[in-house]
């Protein structure tokens, strides 16, 4: 917890408001827990000098942070129009039947978490899936199976999620 508290400081020090480093302090304190638990607005509420109650009300707005736990791997298919258009979604589908979960959901074995998000940005590359916060472009459901095998068999990312 110390070393939390001492990254959001060092974050802190990068703004003229110790309130402007918010969101840096809740993608630090997701990388320290894995997802966002109560532990985890009480331990920024305290270095930021702010009610948890009121993290938690930033933290919810945003799609990028986890208000629940998650799997080893997060695969994010975007459901804007842009990508509605090109099929997002029957490869949401496609990865709801692979994983056996509906949307927003972890596979039994713990290993994937699928959501579907509003918007990833990248409009003229759809459909687009983020995984582990990397961007997959012109996605199609016959790539499915194969991302799932090759995260089935990957360790959880150490940068993220962990």
């Amino acid at each position: 917890m110390a070393e939390l508290y001492e990254a959001i400081q060092r974050e802190i020090a990068k703004y003229p408001d110790r309130r402007g480093a918010i969101l840096p302090a809740l993608h630090l304190a997701q990388e320290h827990y894995g997802w966002l638990p109560p532990e985890a607005f009480e331990a920024v509420g305290e270095a930021l000098d702010l009610s948890p109650a009121h993290c938690l009300s930033v933290a919810s707005f945003y799609d990028m942070f986890f208000l629940q736990p998650v799997g080893d791997h997060v695969v994010e298919v975007c459901t804007n129009l842009s990508c509605a258009l090109v099929g997002s979604d029957r490869l949401l589908r496609q990865f709801e039947r692979e994983l056996g979960v509906h949307a927003p959901g972890t596979s039994e074995d713990g290993k994937v978490t699928l959501r579907r998000v509003e918007c990833l940005g990248g409009c003229g590359w759809g459909p687009v899936v983020m995984v582990d916060e990397q961007y997959q472009e012109h996605f199609q459901p016959e790539d499915v199976a194969p991302l799932l095998t090759e995260l089935r068999s990957t360790p959880r990312p150490s940068e993220s999620h962990a």
